[in-house]
């Protein structure tokens, strides 16, 4: 069965979005560089789009971490599926997210990352919904506060169908 996507936010919206949030973190780290952390593999899309209108000096690393296992809610349990390839110490990092719900994965790789000495840690997400919050997380740059509905596109999928959609969506099942 196809699912109906229902558009949640237009692409020019995303597009826009991305654009003020490069111009404000490139603002914050005037002067310096900024090492961005993608977590994959929703986080691709947006950590693209964003280093592209980041105009201070920025390296670019890839993290997957897991807290589903093989079901549809967060277990709470964080694993490294694959770590960085390069050492953080004395960096500027800054965190890519797609998304941010619970909370969980987020405050826990922090933890991990805050112990490899970088310079500042700081976290910027796509899309946030803090109403899902079970664990306190502090979101430095948020693109767009969503309700808590499931949502696809932007390097969010459903079943890993929907990632390359140019715009959030809603799955309407």
């Amino acid at each position: 069965m196809e699912e109906k996507i229902r558009v949640l936010l237009k692409e020019e919206e995303v597009d826009q979005k991305i654009a003020e949030l490069g111009k404000k973190i490139s603002e914050d780290y005037a002067g310096e560089a900024v090492h961005l952390i993608c977590v994959l593999k929703g986080g691709v899309f947006f950590t693209c789009e964003l280093a592209k209108r980041i105009t201070v000096p920025v390296s670019l690393d890839f993290m997957s971490v897991s807290s589903y296992g093989a079901d549809t809610k967060s277990s709470g349990v964080v694993k490294i599926v694959k770590d960085l390839d390069e050492p953080l110490e004395g960096k500027n990092v800054l965190i890519v997210e797609d998304i941010i719900d619970s909370g969980r994965t987020l405050s826990y790789l922090i933890q991990i990352l805050k112990k490899r000495n970088p310079k500042s840690i700081a976290l910027c997400t796509l899309l946030d919904k803090p109403e899902r919050r079970v664990t306190d997380v502090k979101v430095d740059y948020v693109g767009f506060n969503i309700p808590d509905e499931f949502v696809v596109g932007y390097g969010l999928d459903y079943a890993q169908k929907y990632r390359n959609l140019p715009f959030i969506g809603v799955v309407e099942v």
